[in-house]
């Protein structure tokens, strides 16, 4: 694996909902990334309805039926569906394999009656759990690979969410430690997706599937979770966004492994990730709040390429059911993008996403396009190690925060902040001597296995 150097565009003015320097193709002609944005759909089965697989059959069945009837229903034309696999889906690679063809026959069903273009991304469930088992070498990783082969027989795009350093950064999150989160996101996570993703691309092209991506979501997304709202001090917000500055080292990872896009939707961080790989990504904002809160609604669609919902439990609504409202209000929002690429009112539109959200909070200010690209050229310009360019990754965060007087914080918020850059200021600067020295300080924290990530 080859860090990656230089910067896909040339500056964030170049960057634009729905263009990618680098679009995908699907097998049934869907380009992604190709001058329009489209709608991803990510329904979740109720709870219970994975007993057997007749049941999650016959749920996923229906929530994916819905999605598409309302595409059809309403004139949407295109359309991503997105199945993530909950435990038993991997655990048993078989039923992940059956929803998997279950959905690309639905979407040739569609595509024949109604001319409804859509593909399959079918999102594999890392049911490794770091403080349990050996990462590399343990009955579940066989099970995710299995899934990975199986689904990607008939699924379109094929991700994942993986939890690689998942154990450090828990104890590192609630004791706002800032080194603990740069060894286990860059150091820890980055190695771990180098040895899932080099199997994950060569799985993909065996099968002619796209490799998708990967997101720091075990990490940066908890991270932010846990800042929560303005009130809440479990932890500074100014910490969550350094996390989500620093996962950038790791789910770059599995682009220069080989995966092409599109990434995957709660990584938060692919604004920055585009603009360094140039690959299309799908994002999320404020749709995503029936999944969970979020401080960053509209800026998240200024450079995406899929709009997602994140995920909604499958139930009824006033409406019709959850696949089928979300699908439609998705629709609309990526219909209003588009309709601004074709009238030439893209940059104003983007505009007004952007500073709809630009001081909201430290989350949104630090993904606004112009500091996205920032953040990934410091990135790159320290490409030495996965810990040199996470390292740097966070400072150049802490200083857009620190040297913008709009973003308003709290004395809270900025001295934790001050307190994390002269914490960060005092680490070693060689990848060797940061290892050994978190060997040591985190060596005996429960569950954490050096092996797991070839240390």
């Amino acid at each position: 694996m080859k860090l990656s150097s230089s910067m896909a565009y040339g500056s964030s003015k170049e960057m634009m909902f729905g263009f990618a320097k680098k679009p995908v193709e699907t097998k049934d002609g869907l380009t992604i990334g190709g001058g329009y944005v489209i709608p991803e759909i990510v329904p979740h089965p109720r709870p219970g309805s994975e007993k057997t697989l007749k049941t999650l059959l016959r749920e996923f069945e229906r929530a994916n039926y819905d999605a598409m009837e309302r595409c059809v229903m309403v004139g949407h034309p295109l359309l991503v569906v997105e199945n993530e696999h909950v435990f038993q889906m991997t655990n048993n690679p078989e039923w992940g394999r059956e929803i998997a063809a279950q959905t690309a026959r639905q979407l040739v069903e569609f595509k024949e009656k109604y001319g409804l273009i859509a593909a399959y991304r079918s999102t594999i469930a890392d049911i490794r759990k770091p403080d349990m088992v050996n990462m590399r070498d343990s009955d579940p990783t066989a099970k995710v690979l299995e899934s990975f082969n199986e689904c990607a027989k008939t699924a379109d795009i094929i991700s994942i969410e993986s939890m690689g350093g998942k154990e450090i950064s828990d104890y590192a999150i609630i004791r706002n430690d800032i080194t603990g989160l740069l060894f286990s996101q860059a150091v820890l996570g980055g190695r771990d997706m180098e040895w899932l993703w080099s199997q994950i691309v060569e799985i993909a092209k065996i099968h002619g599937c796209i490799a998708g991506g990967d997101t720091n979501c075990a990490q940066a997304n908890t991270a932010m979770f846990m800042a929560g709202g303005f009130i809440s001090k479990d932890i500074p917000h100014t910490l969550a966004a350094l996390s989500r500055a620093i996962s950038v080292s790791s789910t770059l990872v599995a682009y220069e492994c080989g995966a092409t896009g599109p990434g995957k939707d709660c990584a938060y961080e692919n604004p920055i990730i585009k603009a360094i790989t140039g690959v299309p990504i799908s994002t999320e904002g404020k749709t995503s709040a029936c999944a969970h809160p979020d401080l960053c609604g509209n800026v998240m669609a200024a450079v995406c390429d899929l709009w997602s919902n994140e995920a909604v439990e499958y139930h009824n609504m006033f409406g019709g059911s959850s696949a089928a409202v979300f699908t439609e209000m998705l629709g609309y929002d990526t219909a209003a993008m588009n309709s601004a690429i074709t009238l030439g009112y893209q940059k104003e539109f983007q505009a007004c996403l952007v500073n709809s959200d630009r001081y909201r909070g430290p989350h949104g200010f630090m993904l606004c396009p112009d500091n996205a690209w920032l953040i990934g050229k410091a990135v790159v310009d320290n490409n030495e190690s996965l810990y040199a360019r996470a390292r740097a990754a966070a400072n150049k965060c802490g200083e857009l925060m620190l040297g913008d007087p709009l973003l308003r914080m709290t004395t809270f918020e900025k001295e934790s902040l001050l307190s994390y850059m002269k914490d960060m200021e005092a680490l070693p600067d060689k990848e060797e001597d940061f290892i050994d020295m978190c060997l040591n300080r985190y060596g005996k924290v429960k569950g954490f296995r050096p092996a797991s990530y070839g240390l």
